[in-house]
């Protein structure tokens, strides 16, 4: 392995690319699930499982990731992540079957956590105190916006050229990554410094710490919500509403404005408001989100048209919270942790990983052709995420 020079700023455009791919690759086919379940003769709740298993994945993948990042450094660990990425998505791009595309994804998931948490390491042993609130803010903005371009590109590619080609893109896409990753990404770790960190004992201090618990669930929990939304999206806009898969696409940029909207609103408030204040601003906006999404959901009563505006509007709201509150949560969850960062970042996504799986399954099962199932849950998965904050986050 080369020996590289430490530098302790990356390319701050690299990061956005290298933490967003893992999202547009998430939800880049969520406009194909019908085309998807049809094409493989499968319900939909089954096809939503290609979302459920890629978090589980990814649970794993940034434990290892992470654990790995911390004995040959963060530049391979994020070489190594991609190539496997690149490996997955083409294996999607060749099933046949329901079980090997969910494999697939799995193979996929896997490498791409790479992007999140050696990212997050990268960006959390690089800068300290508001300089990398603001930053954790800037790329939260960008990234809010990753989930969008997914539909966006996947809505176009999967109406024109069908689903296949849609995985097909994401090849593409790990080739250019590897390109630029190779090319650009310093290494901020010294290797040669590094010490042999046990785990359990870190795993030890996460459970005597309720705050990082607390912070864990959130992270988890809100970002089950997004990609819980994201499953459901293509039943309530392209199966009730008759959109086209490409209209569809566009009509993400819209809901993801509201999560860039909410990273800028937390980064503008961090100039006058603590930071954990401005978590439960956000969760309080979500739950207001959520319940205006149960009204809107019981209105079809009124012109198609309404009910469309009404349920937009509430996505807008819930999202506007979830983007308010993510950024902080995450740059504040392993302050106490920065000892072991690497490891403890490894861990930690683990389990608010396995979370957002278990989440997002929740959401699939409970799927049954209404509208009013996932309002329900996010009200619920608000009203657990507040009372969390008031007990251990002051």
């Amino acid at each position: 392995m080369e020996k590289t020079s430490v530098k302790k700023q990356p390319s701050l455009l690299l990061l956005i690319c290298l933490v967003g791919f893992p999202q547009i690759s998430e939800t880049i086919f969520t406009p194909s699930l019908p085309e998807i379940a049809s094409s493989y003769q499968v319900s939909m709740s089954s096809a939503q499982l290609t979302l459920s298993i890629y978090f589980l994945a990814f649970a794993f993948g940034v434990f290892f990731w992470g654990w790995l990042s911390d004995i040959v450094g963060r530049r391979p660990a994020m070489i190594y992540g991609i190539v496997l990425y690149g490996i997955g998505s083409l294996l999607c791009y060749t099933s046949q079957t329901i079980e090997f595309l969910l494999v697939a994804r799995f193979i996929q998931a896997f490498g791409a956590s790479t992007g999140s948490v050696t990212t997050q390491t990268i960006l959390r042993e690089a800068f300290t105190g508001n300089k990398r609130h603001e930053l954790f803010a800037q790329i939260s903005a960008a990234l809010a916006f990753t989930p969008a371009v997914g539909p966006l590109i996947g809505g176009f590619v999967g109406n024109y050229f069908g689903f296949r080609i849609v995985f097909l893109t994401l090849v593409l896409m790990a080739l250019v990554l590897f390109a630029y990753t190779v090319t650009s990404l310093p290494e901020t770790f010294d290797v040669s410094s590094r010490q042999k960190i046990a785990l359990w004992p870190i795993v030890i201090r996460f459970f005597k710490n309720p705050k990082v618990l607390t912070y864990g669930f959130l992270i988890g929990a809100i970002n089950g919500i997004l990609f819980s939304y994201y499953a459901e999206a293509p039943f309530i806009f392209i199966e009730k509403f008759g959109l086209s898969p490409s209209i569809y696409g566009f009509l993400g940029i819209v809901i993801a404005g509201a999560s860039i909207l909410g990273a800028l609103l937390s980064k503008k408030l961090l100039s006058t408001h603590k930071a954990e204040w401005i978590i439960k601003l956000g969760l309080r906006i979500m739950l207001l989100g959520s319940v205006l999404l149960l009204i809107s959901s019981y209105t079809s009563f009124l012109p198609k048209w309404i009910q469309f505006t009404a349920i937009l509007i509430s996505i807008f709201t819930t999202l506007l919270g979830t983007g308010t509150a993510l950024p902080n949560c995450l740059s504040l969850a392993l302050v106490d942790f920065q000892d072991v960062i690497g490891s403890a970042g490894a861990i930690f996504s683990l389990g608010y990983y396995l979370l957002v799986s278990l989440i997002t399954f929740g959401m699939s099962s409970l799927h049954n052709g209404t509208l009013y199932i996932m309002p329900v849950y996010f009200i619920g998965l608000g009203l657990v995420m507040i009372l969390l904050t008031k007990k251990y986050i002051k």
